[in-house]
């Protein structure tokens, strides 16, 4: 089950390669995540230094009132992989037309993990074409339900 999610990924890039992260969050954004609040719109995933940075999510502070004055919701927060991993998304960065972005945040046991892909984005003619089978496909399914 996942608490949040960038719907846009599906239909904006083909993803192909999934890899499950850990993220490096202070007890506020943890509980704000919790609750379904925060947004992935925007952001990706870059490696630098060996290590590798979620970049542009929108993670609010759970109680605005209580959050400390110098939180900012849109900081650059570590991702937890390992090495291998880090190698992996490194090189897929340096590939062209390669990109890598987060896809959803989701509960394993008592940590939050976040679902990273790497992915290839779809030009325009694609999208016209996923349009068009998913029209196809809920008209399909009218007329199956009408009869």
């Amino acid at each position: 089950m996942s608490l949040i999610r960038n719907d846009k990924i599906g239909f904006d890039y083909t993803i192909l390669e999934e890899i499950e992260a850990g993220l490096e969050l202070l007890g506020t954004e943890v509980k704000s995540l919790r609750a379904g609040q925060g947004s992935l719109k925007g952001a990706r995933v870059v490696a630098r230094g060996g290590e590798a940075y979620l970049v542009g999510a929108t993670i609010p502070a759970w109680q605005a009132a209580n959050a400390p004055s110098d939180y900012d919701a849109v900081r650059t927060r570590r991702l937890l992989l390992s090495k291998k991993q880090i190698l992996q998304v490194a090189a897929a960065e340096g590939q062209d037309r390669l990109t890598i972005v987060p896809i959803s945040v989701y509960n394993s046991g008592r940590n939050l993990k976040l679902s990273i892909g790497i992915a290839r984005g779809k030009k325009k003619a694609d999208k016209r074409q996923d349009i068009k089978k998913r029209d196809t496909k809920r008209q399909i399914e009218r007329t199956l339900k009408i009869k």
